[in-house]
């Protein structure tokens, strides 16, 4: 668990073009539509029919928890109203621990433009700040084998591959890509 001072004291991610923010109720809606994808669902783990709600009250308790840190991720166009387009996740972090976890999942129809990239960089970004001086050297970032687009977000923000692992089902039903990251 991370004191939740550290955090109040952090600047907030940003990328360009995007906003990212912690989940809040407001964005249920917006989840309806992007979860149904079913290539997003084969590599994410996101809430089913009915369950959003409760999803999104999880991910605000884990973040008042310090245990997990989700962020929704807005795109933020000039001229039209912000619209969830992704989502990233800090998770793993423990005081004293060396490494943590990210993760990221990116709409259909937001795919192709950068959107993982730059919220990527900006959560990486961020734990580095956040978290360095708890101990935080290194991000962990885990994809399935098959996933080529993840391995190419991986290589473009600097996450090197280490290795292969072993499937995990039912969380986990192929084989993975481990990228890490160290800090600077």
């Amino acid at each position: 668990m991370i004191a939740s001072t550290t955090l109040h004291s952090a600047p907030t991610p940003h990328a360009p073009g995007l906003v990212l923010r912690p989940w809040c109720a407001e964005d249920v809606p917006a989840l309806a539509g992007t979860t149904r994808d079913p290539a997003l669902r084969r590599w994410a783990s996101l809430p089913a029919e009915g369950e959003r709600r409760r999803w999104v009250r999880d991910r605000e308790r884990d973040w008042a928890a310090g245990v997990r840190f989700g962020f929704a991720v807005l795109e933020a166009p000039d001229d039209a109203a912000a619209r969830l387009v992704g989502g990233v996740v800090l998770k793993e972090v423990a005081a004293g621990g060396p490494s943590a976890q990210v993760g990221y999942w990116t709409a259909a129809d937001a795919r192709g433009r950068g959107v993982a990239s730059r919220a990527l960089d900006a959560v990486t970004d961020w734990a580095f700040a956040t978290f360095r001086s708890g101990g935080l050297e290194r991000l962990e970032l885990l994809h399935q084998v098959d996933n080529a687009a993840s391995c190419r977000v991986a290589a473009r923000c600097g996450y090197a591959f280490d290795r292969v692992l072993p499937s995990f089902p039912p969380a986990f039903p192929l084989d993975g890509h481990l990228h890490i990251r160290r800090g600077r």
